[in-house]
């Protein structure tokens, strides 16, 4: 079906997401079936004020691609639209806007909501005769998108955690006197991205000594417990923990009553709150920090096999419209963990859209507050570059 081509991106920026952009759009360009490509900014937003970009015009060269690839965060912008529960004026807008424009394939990159956006899209065409093809593209940080083994975005964001802990870890034991260090990772309702800092134990650094997930209910006593028992061990003992960790009634032990556009309940300061309890309890040197932004637009950490596999996808999506589909995801399919192979997918959206993907809790030891071999097992290749001369974290140098 001949048609031009409208993608878009949306929710939280990641250090790979520009990938799925510059794959999908040098795959659309060898495309006879495909005419003009436009991106529009800021998403759906974007898409409604018809604020689209010739990326013919702005993408002309391989080393333009690459430089795409390579460059963290959104380059044509985000959104936090969420579109209502049944059509309304805003799916009719959209459609006339398509129509206009000669739009026969339409790409949206993000996470869980917008994946609820692609499905909401693609139902509302299909039920008004449009042959309008929409297909999302995977992308979040907190790997929590199911219908995929894992999602781009991810493996980079696992990356800079995995060093930055290993970092902070460094800089603690070089004093004598005793401490403690919380860092708050990223992670509402999933712990991927936490459990990956136990990658920074690679070359045999024994931080983190506790990571708290969402997952498994928080005790603050047994907390406090674990730690003690620790801090007979170590002098210097580097905690990890979810932004989300909660208690066993389901209430999230830093919390405000600020909601985002998609009703997600605001989350924050969860490493100070534990850090104070902490020099209350132990009186030693007490640090909390919180990673922030850098944990998902770290471009100067990215996993190479990260971007590699996000351009893949981005290519399959188009791929996939192309051959008739709509109303589905581009997916990456692990197919063996040692040796690393994957493949790429198609999957419904509706078994996507709204619904989180956690960690398994027989992956986590609830005892020790900690992973167990088989997350190690999943976590490990993602974070790999393996042209450089130290592929996944860097190895530091000790006496």
């Amino acid at each position: 079906m001949q048609g031009n081509m409208l993608i878009a991106q949306s929710g939280g920026p990641t250090a790979a997401i520009n990938a799925s952009l510059a794959g999908a759009v040098r795959r659309a360009m060898d495309m006879e079936e495909i005419g003009e490509i436009y991106g529009a900014r800021n998403g759906v937003t974007g898409l409604l004020r018809e604020d689209l970009i010739p990326l013919r015009e702005k993408l002309v060269s391989e080393a333009d691609f690459a430089r795409l690839a390579r460059t963290p965060a959104m380059a044509l912008g985000s959104c936090r639209l969420r579109l209502s529960e049944t059509p309304d004026e805003t799916y009719e807008k959209i459609r006339e806007i398509l129509r206009r424009h000669g739009i026969r394939y339409f790409f949206y990159t993000g996470g869980n909501d917008s994946m609820d956006t692609v499905q909401k899209l693609a139902e509302y065409l299909r039920a008004q005769g449009e042959d309008i093809r929409v297909v999302g593209i995977p992308k979040t940080i907190d790997n929590d998108l199911g219908g995929t083994d894992h999602t781009p975005g991810f493996g980079s964001a696992a990356k800079y955690i995995a060093t930055t802990v290993a970092e902070i870890f460094a800089d603690c034991e070089i004093y004598l006197p005793a401490s403690m260090t919380v860092v708050e990772i990223m992670g509402r309702n999933a712990g991927w991205l936490t459990a990956s800092a136990a990658l920074a134990r690679s070359h045999g650094a024994p931080a983190p000594h506790m990571i708290c997930m969402p997952e498994v209910p928080f005790d603050m006593e047994k907390f406090l417990a674990r730690a003690g028992e620790l801090s007979r061990e170590y002098a210097h003992l580097v905690i990890a923990v979810s932004e989300g960790v909660r208690r066993s009634d389901g209430s999230y032990i830093a919390s405000d009553d600020n909601r985002d556009p998609f009703g997600h309940q605001q989350l924050a300061g969860v490493g100070h709150r534990l850090g104070r309890v902490l020099k209350d309890r132990f009186g030693c040197k007490v640090r909390s920090i919180e990673l922030n932004v850098l944990q998902r637009a770290a471009g100067h950490l990215q996993s190479e096999r990260d971007v590699e596999e996000a351009r893949q996808v981005g290519a399959k999506a188009v791929e996939l419209a192309v051959a008739g589909e709509t109303g589905v995801m581009a997916a990456i399919r692990r197919i063996s963990s040692r040796p690393y192979q994957v493949a790429y997918d198609s999957v419904e959206i509706a078994q996507v859209a709204n619904i989180e993907r956690t960690v398994p809790v027989e992956w986590i030891d609830r005892e020790r507050m900690d992973i167990r071999p088989p997350l190690w097992e999943y976590l490990e290749p993602l974070i790999q570059s393996p042209s450089q001369q130290e592929p996944g974290i860097p190895k530091h140098f000790t006496f």
